[in-house]
């Protein structure tokens, strides 16, 4: 006969008094203990809600959706927007207050509205640039209001200024003159000229002169910004802006049967006929180049105008040429010391050299008839004008480096330029 045992997983054991089991006698504890859940487990649950109140047959109360509500809001809300328009009008008036006492203030026009005054612009900024180079550039004029015309800039207090040897060539027995910024014409006279390098020194009598800022051609690179001044096409007091877009551009420039060399500086700023002899600026206003020369499509120069390629001779040798002229009245050409002519057919780049001079500088470097010059301080050469173009860049007395063939071997050497014998 199998026995039964009764066991409990996680329940609760049978409690005394559970399932009509009877509390025991004399016990207080238990008297209600059948109808306690918190004592008796097994007591049923029940929810127990609170009697409504009596209403005595009253009907319940309707609410009117329609109906007005209470409006104690509206004259809040009112004092609160009458707050915020008389902060705004306290605000704005000390705004303007503000920024009246902060600009100088308005003045009033003729027709009666209020005019700003002249906006004022940092000094490093492109504006401040112009402002402050405008009044040392001046336009040059031959022969009267008809005449000729052209740009240049001052460089001294005592009247010097500097300008294109092409914009006054022909001047001799004209009136010339220069018109500054302000308006004024003062008479100019022809102090010197280089046709060779294409500069012209002139000088004014007049006080109050402004001159320019010389910078350093030598430090300047490409994409560095640059603002050109002048007249182009008589529109005295232009300035435009552009890049440095190339450096030592050889140019062979043929004006009037003069042939000029320049390794220019290269630039994209618009310049046409009347810019010539004007200032290219750098970005702190200082005189890099001599705007000189323009690249055009044109099949005359009389139709030739800008197309974004303008060539400026660099400030360093513009600088050098005309201290030689103020001080001696001409200035000296730099050379190498032997005639140049393109390579032999079948090489790659380079100028050959022709006759050599005795004791000249070629000479003096070991150079012989024959040799290829394929670099010139680090400059490629492709052909005779590069090699022209980048001498004449240097001062007499300046050392070079160059690199040259001689049949199959490169081979270098130091050559200091010297100054032509005319």
């Amino acid at each position: 006969m199998r026995r039964h045992t009764n066991v409990t997983y996680g329940g609760i054991p049978p409690q005394p008094g559970a399932h009509g089991t009877t509390a025991p006698p004399g016990s207080a504890w238990w008297s209600d203990a059948m109808s306690d859940p918190w004592r008796n487990p097994y007591t049923p649950a029940a929810v127990v809600l609170p009697a409504e109140p009596a209403t005595d047959g009253d009907p319940e109360p309707v609410t009117d959706p329609d109906a007005p509500r209470d409006r104690v809001w509206r004259p809040v809300v009112l004092l609160s927007l009458v707050s915020a328009l008389l902060a705004g009008v306290v605000g704005g008036a000390l705004g303007a207050t503000f920024v009246l006492r902060g600009t100088g203030g308005y003045s009033a026009s003729p027709g009666g509205f209020p005019a700003p005054s002249a906006a004022v612009r940092p000094p490093e900024s492109l504006a401040g640039v112009a402002e402050r180079v405008s009044p040392s550039v001046v336009t040059v004029r031959i022969g009267g209001p008809q005449g000729g015309i052209g740009s240049g800039f001052v460089v001294s207090q005592d009247g010097y200024l500097i300008t294109n040897h092409h914009v006054v060539e022909g001047a001799a027995g004209n009136a010339m003159s220069v018109v500054f910024a302000d308006g004024s014409a003062t008479p100019a006279t022809l102090v010197g000229q280089d046709p060779e390098s294409d500069l012209a020194v002139l000088r004014v009598d007049r006080d109050g002169l402004v001159p320019v800022e010389l910078g350093d051609s030598d430090s300047v690179a490409v994409g560095d910004p640059l603002l050109a001044f002048g007249s182009p096409l008589a529109l005295s007091g232009t300035v435009t802006q552009g890049i440095v877009s190339a450096l030592d551009r050889p140019i062979q420039s043929d004006q009037s049967g003069q042939v000029r060399y320049y390794a220019a500086i290269q630039t994209d700023a618009a310049v046409n006929q009347g810019n010539s002899g004007g200032p290219l600026v750098d970005a702190a206003g200082r005189v890099v180049g001599v705007n000189a020369v323009i690249k055009s499509v044109a099949g005359n120069q009389e139709m030739a105008g800008n197309i974004g390629i303008a060539f400026a001779i660099p400030i360093n040798q513009a600088k050098r040429v005309s201290q030689e002229i103020i001080a001696t009245g001409k200035a000296r050409r730099t050379v190498i010391g032997a005639e140049v002519g393109n390579a032999p057919n079948g090489l790659t780049g380079g100028v050959r050299l022709g006759t050599v001079q005795a004791n000249g500088p070629a000479s003096a470097a070991g150079l012989l008839a024959g040799d290829v010059v394929t670099r010139l301080d680090n400059h490629p050469l492709t052909d005779a004008i590069d090699l022209v173009a980048l001498v004449r860049k240097y001062a007499p007395g300046s050392v070079v480096t160059v690199e040259y063939r001689r049949g199959s071997t490169v081979r270098t050497a130091s050559v200091t330029l010297a100054a032509d014998a005319q």
